[in-house]
């Protein structure tokens, strides 16, 4: 018997959820603790640091772009520094550039717009690609920062403070795309099979004899 198998494929739109966890990103830097809840202080190398919780926006492919604001605190008597930082985050989690910059007394100093070079889905790690984003960062803003001969320490870490909070962000990203829907395959069963068939009745034809009890 031939057996024919009809699937029924649920159409389903996905889209992809990604974002960053907040809250997660805050607790890796000490929590959101400062001015109000809506920043963290700690300190790197002996020197101290505040970062501001990132705003986040969707980008039009169905990623996010996030970015941070971090200062350099050094102290009542002179001025903060500041930096930016920029991460743009694909639809499937990973990431696609990073930019920064860095203001030091009416000194600006920028990164070049560091990007993967490639994608997931054309071989490229997530993890493997943000690796090299983040230390590519680093490197270009501790180049152009060496130009500008600083020496104060606060401001020499400032590029390994900007890679802390990009490492940390990396760790908060979130991408919970739903599940595939699932296929209903449906069999038909066979033709129905007969049911039992009633017993012949026998009927003598006209004109056999029978048999007459006496």
């Amino acid at each position: 018997m031939i057996r024919l198998a009809l699937v029924l494929s649920l159409v389903t739109t996905l889209h992809a959820n990604v974002g960053i966890d907040i809250e997660a990103f805050g607790k890796s830097l000490g929590g959101w603790s400062a001015k109000g809840k809506t920043a963290c202080d700690y300190e790197l190398s002996g020197s101290s640091y505040r970062t501001y919780k990132p705003e986040i926006t969707p980008t039009p492919d169905g990623g996010v772009f996030a970015s941070i604001r971090i200062d350099h605190q050094r102290g009542w008597l002179a001025s903060d520094d500041h930096a930016v930082l920029e991460i743009t985050i694909g639809k499937d989690g990973s990431i696609v550039s990073a930019q920064s910059n860095l203001a030091l007394q009416g000194k600006t100093i920028s990164s070049d717009v560091i990007r993967t070079g490639g994608t997931v889905a054309s071989g490229t790690p997530v993890v493997g690609g943000a690796v090299k984003v983040g230390a590519d960062l680093t490197a270009d803003l501790s180049s152009k920062l060496l130009r500008e001969k600083v020496v104060e320490p606060g401001r020499v870490n400032f590029p390994a403070a900007v890679r802390h909070n990009y490492n940390l962000l990396f760790q908060s990203i979130r991408n919970d795309s739903p599940a595939p829907p699932a296929t209903a395959v449906i069999e038909p069963q066979g033709p129905p099979k007969p049911g039992p068939t009633a017993s012949a009745l026998e009927m003598k034809g006209v004109g056999q004899a029978q048999d007459i009890k006496k």
